[in-house]
């Protein structure tokens, strides 16, 4: 067997981790089965092409840097805010080095440069890809509200807070005042 392709199956195993990290954080507000991070990453990158089609960037590269925004997770679990004051944030573009050092060149590179052009914060793909990670989490915070959960308010304005593209302000301002199921509507 190619090394190469072993370190490929290796990598897509360990991305396998993440439909079974459940997001920590909402276990503080009493869900007792939040989704994981991988049902999280999904919506993530379809809200970021949606958000980057409508501020006029690349829709397909804000999905793309979307889709690897939380791939280092397999190696920390989701670490939810309030670690912070208790441990350092780890370094996503060192986890995924580590990740990637036995990938063959193109796909380690590829991966390394989603990551560090997310969290680098420069272009436009980026920003849509960051608001895309609130809005997610804005949208599960109204959807576990719709179901009982009460404590979401910090989270729902929390991400309010951080967005920056218009569309992802008018959004979330349109999603906090809609039910879940209004998408149902005819």
């Amino acid at each position: 067997m190619p090394d190469d392709a072993a370190a490929l199956a290796a990598f897509g195993y360990e991305l396998g981790v993440l439909k079974r990290i459940r997001r920590a954080g909402w276990w503080h507000a009493g869900v007792r089965d939040p989704e994981s991070v991988a049902e999280h990453s999904v919506r993530v990158a379809q809200l970021a092409a949606i958000i980057a089609a409508e501020e006029g960037a690349d829709p397909a590269r804000a999905s793309f840097l979307a889709l690897w925004h939380d791939s280092q997770e397999t190696r920390t679990g989701d670490l939810p805010h309030t670690v912070s004051e208790y441990l350092t944030k780890p370094e996503p573009r060192k986890i995924t080095a580590d990740q990637t050092a036995k990938l063959p060149e193109r796909s380690r590179e590829m991966i390394r440069g989603a990551v560090d052009e997310y969290e680098s914060q420069q272009t436009a793909e980026a920003l849509c890809a960051r608001d895309a990670d609130k809005l997610e989490m804005l949208l599960q915070a109204v959807e576990y509200r719709d179901i009982g959960v009460h404590r979401v308010d910090g989270w729902i304005d929390s991400a309010r807070k951080s967005l920056k593209t218009g569309t992802g302000q008018r959004i979330a301002e349109a999603a906090v005042r809609l039910s879940p199921l209004a998408w149902r509507d005819r």
